[in-house]
């Protein structure tokens, strides 16, 4: 049965306009509205039109709202705009001049609403009329174009963001697309494509008295390149750790990788941030690791991980060491650990949150250590700055 479409709540708007306006407004009380978010509620209007205040309220909560601590601004912004209006919203009611109900509410026109104040927050634009008239507000405001949340606290450090904040970014991490280095093997994949492979071009020419009628080519193979990642979550890295633990979960989730985490003892956390939930991965990797927030032994830890049965990953690996240097070890453990780290990995990053401070230098004892053994030292102190060790992974083939 097709329904009525006089009782379409949006019947003669524009729905494109209105949604651009609805999350304008949103935005501008605060509420951290998706870039997609106009389009996703004019597309659902459209695949199932709402006919009361009800329906339209959840249409539009369940496409705008992403966090549940917008919902509060979101109930009251939806009650002003849409709360004592007492004109019919069909451009032919307006041209007439009758009240009419649509569903379990009426609806403001722009420019009327029951207290004589103009409500321009919303502009209700009609399409145009069977005389060719169209019922546009004397006032429309346009759109403003403002930054996402997420935009906002690019450049923000880790360590000044709040835990919500920090889920956030989080979340963008967990998301984000890099390409994961590759590595080439030493076995060949035939095809019609590469060079020629005179073992198989002569096992083909034996059907042919050994007449090379058909050559065989071959390419090589590659296959995806081990992250190894490392990360301090020492007293010195509060602030830091958290969202390097979110780094961590992609290299996990995302390719052949393993990740540790170090303060006093080295802590393996691969199979337990490989979970498919992110919160829950988080929560049992701040468990697992039982020295959290306490001493730092870097050199041991590296050490530790040289002489597990895990310091095989490390050969050909890219090795990400997330630090900021201030170690309780001799520095010597550190550049004996270093030096056979070199020698295994195909690239070592140093992450340290302290780097992008005007003026760094590395003159702690184990920074100035293990500097000589790596490829690349990042800050790594906000968003901004990991999308430069995302392009020095990928660029690690």
């Amino acid at each position: 049965m097709i329904p009525d479409a006089g009782a379409t709540l949006l019947r003669g708007v524009d729905v494109a306009a209105f949604a651009t306006a609805l999350v304008d407004l949103l935005r501008r009380h605060g509420v951290g509205v998706s870039a997609v978010g106009a389009a996703n509620f004019s597309e659902a209007v459209h695949v199932h039109s709402p006919r009361t205040r009800t329906q339209l309220y959840w249409t539009a909560r369940i496409t705008l709202i992403n966090r549940q601590e917008d919902l509060e601004i979101f109930d009251a912004q939806f009650e002003r705009v849409f709360v004592g209006a007492t004109l019919g919203l069909d451009p032919i009611a307006r041209r007439v001049g009758s009240d009419r109900t649509v569903g379990d509410a009426t609806l403001p026109v722009a420019g009327v609403s029951s207290g004589g104040a103009d409500i321009i927050d919303v502009p209700w634009i009609g399409r145009a009329t069977s005389s060719g008239r169209e019922a546009v507000p004397d006032q429309v405001r346009p759109g403003l174009l403002l930054p996402s949340a997420l935009a906002g606290k690019s450049e923000e450090p880790f360590a000044q963001l709040s835990p919500s904040d920090l889920a956030l970014l989080g979340q963008w991490i967990e998301q984000a697309e890099s390409d994961w280095p590759r590595r080439r093997r030493r076995r060949r994949r035939l095809g019609r494509r590469g060079t020629v492979d005179l073992r198989a071009s002569m096992s083909i020419a034996r059907r042919t008295g050994f007449e090379f009628v058909r050559l065989a080519r071959a390419r090589p193979q590659q296959r995806p390149r081990t992250i190894v990642v490392l990360c301090d979550v020492s007293r010195s890295m509060h602030g830091y750790a958290d969202m390097y633990l979110h780094l961590m979960r992609v290299a996990a989730r995302r390719g052949d990788a393993e990740v540790f985490a170090f303060s006093t003892t080295l802590t393996r956390l691969t199979p337990i941030l490989a979970h498919r939930s992110a919160d829950a991965a988080i929560a049992e990797a701040n468990n697992r690791v039982v020295d959290r927030y306490g001493g730092t032994h870097i050199g041991t830890s590296v050490a530790s991980l040289l002489a597990s049965h895990h310091g095989h990953t490390l050969r050909g690996a890219v090795v990400v060491i997330a630090s900021d240097g201030w170690d309780s070890d001799d520095p010597d453990i550190l550049v004996r650990a270093m030096a056979r780290v070199r020698r295994r990995a195909h690239r070592v990053v140093w992450l340290n949150p302290r780097a992008g401070a005007t003026g760094f230098e590395p003159l702690t004892g184990s920074m100035a250590a293990a500097l000589p053994y790596c490829d690349t030292v990042l800050p790594a102190d906000r968003l901004t700055a990991l999308r430069a060790l995302f392009t020095t992974i990928s660029d690690a083939q």
